[in-house]
């Protein structure tokens, strides 16, 4: 059954105590469908494309009915006319044996190492040293300072709002719809500034079932200096309390299959997925972890990967395209 508006705390129980992959908060945002087994014990966040439910990671529950509330989910999917598939899944849910495709990797880096990353990169230091001698600070932001009547709330918009339109593609959805302040409460967001002027922002949000900080955006005006990011992602290091920090997923990278990699080659003039990679990997993080699409056992992995893009379209693939090449929505 899909979650009632009275079920809502419910499922944030749920995320916070089976929600072991990066993905699990972003559940709770807006844009997502919420299915509960009955009496409420599992879930999984999703979004409806049409054709297919395309979860948000894998389901929240233990590790032990991992499969069992996913092939829940899939019959509730089948039910509705839909097709059924766990996107940005982990390994948890595939050495419980549902089948699995790798589509990327996510960078990993232990809170407590940050200083030796630091220590071993005179190319990271120089780079936070450009952003300083700049004048760009980063302050910690409180959930009032980003509240729609707060005075700065305008300038992050605008910020936001320059930064996406600077993209070549259409505004995505799914996981990575732009919803930085969504919870606000349970986030840390940090801000980048110059003076008076909003230069940069990051929101993270928790990965409660592993002790996790997820870096879900990191934005960045048009004419911010160099550096700025890389300022952010030390200001995230230095206040978070969570044991890990991960920037999230790399798509396409790592070793993907034939297919994945021709369209890595063929989305590559409207997505820098090797641009996105090497950033990350030039903070060197401690670990590279494997993330998957997942599917039920029968269904197509390649159904599944276009449902999963109509996800991120948002609808129309031929729509997201024909936006992204002549024009912004």
């Amino acid at each position: 059954m899909n979650a009632a508006p009275g079920e809502e705390v419910g499922f944030a129980a749920l995320v916070a105590r089976y929600g072991h992959d990066t993905v699990s908060f972003q559940g709770l945002g807006p844009g997502f469908a919420r299915w509960l087994e009955p009496g409420g014990a599992a879930g999984v966040a999703y979004v409806d494309t049409g054709g297919a439910w395309v979860a948000a990671g894998s389901p929240l529950a233990p590790r032990a009915r991992l499969v069992e509330v996913a092939m829940a989910f899939a019959e509730a999917a089948r039910g509705a006319g839909r097709r059924a598939s766990f996107f940005a899944a982990e390994q948890p849910l595939v050495e419980a044996g549902l089948r699995a495709t790798l589509v990327g990797e996510q960078p990993v880096w232990q809170r407590d190492h940050w200083p030796e990353v630091l220590a071993s990169s005179s190319s990271l230091r120089y780079q936070l040293s450009r952003a300083r001698h700049k004048g760009v600070r980063v302050r910690e932001l409180v959930a009032s300072e980003v509240a729609d009547d707060a005075p700065l709330r305008a300038a992050l918009t605008n910020v936001t709002a320059d930064w996406q339109g600077a993209h070549g593609m259409a505004p995505m959805q799914f996981l990575v719809q732009l919803a930085p302040f969504a919870q606000a409460e349970a986030r840390l967001l940090l801000v980048a500034e110059q003076g008076e002027a909003v230069v940069g922002l990051a929101s993270a949000v928790p990965v409660v079932a592993r002790k996790r900080l997820f870096v879900e955006h990191f934005i960045r005006a048009p004419g911010a200096p160099n550096g700025t990011v890389e300022l952010l992602v030390d200001g995230v290091m230095e206040r978070t309390t969570a044991a890990e920090v991960t920037l999230g997923l790399a798509p396409l990278a790592g070793a993907v299959s034939r297919w994945l990699r021709m369209a890595r080659w063929l989305g590559s003039p409207l997505y820098d997925f090797a641009g996105l990679r090497a950033f990350k990997a030039k903070l060197r993080p401690d670990a590279w972890e494997p993330v998957y699409l997942c599917v039920p056992p029968g269904a197509s992995t390649l159904v599944a990967l276009r449902d999963t893009l109509r996800a991120f379209a948002g609808g129309s693939l031929l729509g997201f395209g024909a936006s992204s090449l002549f024009g912004k929505r």
